[in-house]
């Protein structure tokens, strides 16, 4: 993945047009890491590359050809989950993937035929990656070194006949010299082409260190296919330590082994019931449910996990197999609410000529520790409120049974949404006034009471309106009203909802809330809210959008948005 970092960048909020004009990808853009004396380029756009901006080079050299650069910290943590991820991504493809840099190394031996050959393998990867909006060059050959070579310096990269039974897998033997010289072992056609393909590649496409790569530049060995008509006994005399050219020959030929390490992937609880004979019972789930239970929390336990998402799979003797599912709202493993999710579910497993075995999987699990209710009070009843969800969610479904959750938007009507009850817990501190930013002040706020002196006094905060500032009942859509005001830009002194004159007798405010400006268009207006009560003590939450000469429309409008009490 050549471009894998300014690629994700890209499709960040970051560059929006809409959003930082100056960072559309049409500009010269670079993304810079820190080093040794200085910002180095980490990568660079389209754009940016056109004025001679490459990856390596100091910042401070490419401004001085170039000023017009614009300069992004890079993001090399986030690039490297990134693959992490496309690694247990690619699974699809190959049971073998490993992690090596910005790039993925797949053991494809015997799965290419599934994709209709080796060039259809490599076609469906690529295809897979630009959706996902990446660029991947794709080299198929008998070795893992030969293979990151082409990905990586051929014109070409995308290799592979699907001639040879070696050729599709990640190591082959008997390839030695470019074809030129007699071979010890008799080359395949297609191999004889992967040396062809081979030979002009630059030395570093063998992945020597810079100091090895400039002492075989000056020496006139700057391909691969020069390198491969020196004898080994020369090379392995003059290059013994640092850059070992006779290892780095024989791992891409094939003469040394260089086995894949596939990324780790801790697999999720399971625990398995194999029955002696086929059970046709429609009572055999609900009898092996009780058996896996305990097991499974077994496992958990020791794993210090806890389920979210349960699923019983019964393997019939014909080969197909039943699955029912429940999910649980906050991380459990409590053997007697996990059994009794699931008791209901099993009648539904229809055994046809009868199950043979049973395995109960967690299919989502988080992290859960020992936690102690309370030492001397009551709980505070979390935990059976979330078994009361989750009971209510099987029987009624998870569309029926919801939970609100904050939204980070500071616009009233985007603030809280709706999602299933047994979805991931609220984020704490998010909402209108969550965030970073909320966080530090709630720190700030903490530590400050922490230090204050207990012999000092502080004095009561100053009447409001309303203690929140927010009502408890916002209007589905905002309503248009007609205001009386002193002046254009002063307290509202009357207005007019749904046919009704209201004076208003205390109003406090205003409380501006500006566009979001990386959502809505640019011709969005801002919002002045005010808290208003009338004579008969009603309370009323009322905005005027707009302002005059904000170069937005015309006269600001007014709008009722919520009602207190």
């Amino acid at each position: 993945m050549p471009h894998l970092a300014i690629e994700r960048w890209a499709k960040s909020s970051d560059c929006e047009p809409d959003a930082c004009p100056e960072l559309s990808r049409r500009a010269p853009v670079v993304l810079t890491v820190e080093g040794p004396h200085g910002l180095l380029i980490h990568a660079v756009t389209k754009a940016a590359a056109a004025l001679g901006a490459q990856a390596g080079a100091r910042l401070t050299d490419a401004r001085a050809l170039e000023p017009s650069l614009i300069a992004v910290p890079a993001d090399p943590q986030g690039d490297a989950a990134l693959v992490a991820t496309l690694a247990r991504w690619a699974g699809r493809w190959s049971p073998l993937v490993e992690v090596d840099g910005d790039g993925l190394r797949l053991d494809v031996s015997g799965v290419a035929h599934l994709f209709g050959g080796e060039r259809g393998l490599g076609r469906d990867i690529q295809r897979c990656f630009a959706r996902a909006g990446l660029t991947a060059h794709v080299a198929i050959a008998p070795t893992a070194a030969a293979a990151w070579a082409l990905a990586r310096y051929s014109p070409s990269p995308q290799q592979g006949e699907g001639d040879s039974a070696k050729q599709s897998g990640v190591r082959a033997t008997g390839l030695s010299r470019l074809g030129r010289t007699p071979s010890p072992y008799p080359l395949p056609d297609g191999e004889r082409e992967l040396l062809e393909q081979l030979s002009p590649l630059h030395v570093s496409a063998l992945r020597f260190d810079p100091e090895t790569v400039r002492t075989l530049e000056r020496l006139g060995l700057k391909t691969i296919g020069v390198l491969l008509d020196m004898p080994r006994l020369a090379l392995a005399r003059r290059f013994r330590a640092g850059g070992d050219v006779v290892d780095a020959l024989d791992r891409l030929t094939g003469r040394k082994d260089e086995p894949l390490t596939a990324a780790p992937v801790d697999p999720p609880p399971r625990a398995g019931l194999r029955l002696e004979e086929p059970a046709t019972h429609p009572e055999a789930a609900a009898q092996a449910l009780e058996r896996l239970i305990p097991k499974l929390v077994r496992e958990l336990q020791e794993r210090h996990l806890g389920a979210r998402r349960l699923s019983l799979t019964g393997f019939r003797v014909d080969g197909s197999i039943a699955v029912v599912s429940v999910a649980t709202s906050i991380a459990s493993r409590d053997p007697q609410h996990l059994h009794r999710l699931l008791a209901d579910k099993t009648a539904t497993l229809d055994p046809e000529f009868g199950f043979d075995a049973f395995a109960l999987q967690a299919d989502w699990a988080e992290d859960l520790g020992a936690a102690q209710d309370s030492l001397v009070e009551e709980p505070a009843g979390t935990r059976e409120i979330a078994r009361l969800v989750d009971r209510l969610t099987v029987k009624l479904g998870p569309r029926a049974v919801r939970r609100p959750q904050a939204e980070e938007s500071h616009l009233p009507e985007r603030a809280s949404g709706w999602v299933s009850a047994v979805a991931s817990p609220p984020i704490q501190g998010r909402g209108p006034r969550g965030g970073v930013l909320s966080k530090g002040l709630n720190a700030l706020e903490k530590a400050s009471e922490r230090t204050s002196s207990p012999l000092v006094r502080h004095p009561p905060p100053a009447p409001s309106l309303e203690g929140e500032g927010r009502p408890q009942k916002l209007l589905d859509r905002p309503e248009a009203i007609d205001v009386i005001y002193a002046t254009p830009e002063g307290m509202p002194r009357r207005f007019v909802w749904r046919r009704a004159v209201h004076d208003i007798a205390r109003a406090e405010g205003p409380e501006r809330i500006a566009p979001e400006w990386w959502r809505q268009p640019s011709s969005a207006r801002l919002r002045d809210y005010y808290r208003v009560e009338d004579a008969t003590g009603r309370r009323y939450w009322i905005y005027r959008e707009g302002v005059i000469g904000d170069g937005r429309g015309g006269l600001p409008s007014w709008f009722i948005h919520g009602v207190f009490g």
